[in-house]
């Protein structure tokens, strides 16, 4: 009986997580975050369930983008145990590096959010990467992007 409460607890849980992931992800949209993904990571790796991308357009974008993250963990009593910018390269046009403004991670645990220039997104193909990953939200404008790529199925 203990186990099929545990059991139970753990479904709902996942249920919970994936319903924030989609919020999330649906909250990015909302506030045009650019081509917004959401990969479910359970079955790919054991240190996160979910990742959550999406593509700013500026520094100012990105933060807004962080202050709605950030307002919607706290309402939801989601804590976020890291947030991880790169240090400034003084990166030029053109070069490999990163500035601070093109990659934004936030570590929800369960759930990690990137916020990353276009530039930085398609250097990365995080989406490529982890093409094995379930969708379970695109944006209208990452299913076009992925249909171009050929990563739509």
């Amino acid at each position: 009986m203990d186990d099929m409460l545990q059991s139970n607890t753990a479904a709902e849980g996942n249920e919970a997580l994936q319903s924030h992931a989609l919020a999330l992800g649906k909250l990015l949209d909302e506030h045009h975050g650019g081509d917004v993904v959401v990969m479910d990571m359970r079955s790919l790796n054991f240190w996160t369930d979910f990742f959550i991308l999406a593509t700013v357009t500026s520094s100012t974008h990105q933060a807004g983008l962080e202050r709605h993250i950030k307002d919607f963990s706290r309402e939801e009593g989601l804590e976020i145990l890291r947030r991880s910018r790169r240090p400034e390269t003084g990166a030029e046009e053109g070069s490999a590096e990163l500035r601070s403004d093109e990659w934004c991670l936030l570590d929800l645990g369960s759930i990690v959010i990137h916020l990353m220039s276009a530039r930085i997104r398609s250097f990365f193909e995080l989406e490529r990467l982890w093409s094995a990953a379930p969708l379970i939200f695109q944006s209208e404008g990452a299913k076009v992007k992925a249909s171009q790529a050929g990563l739509d199925g």
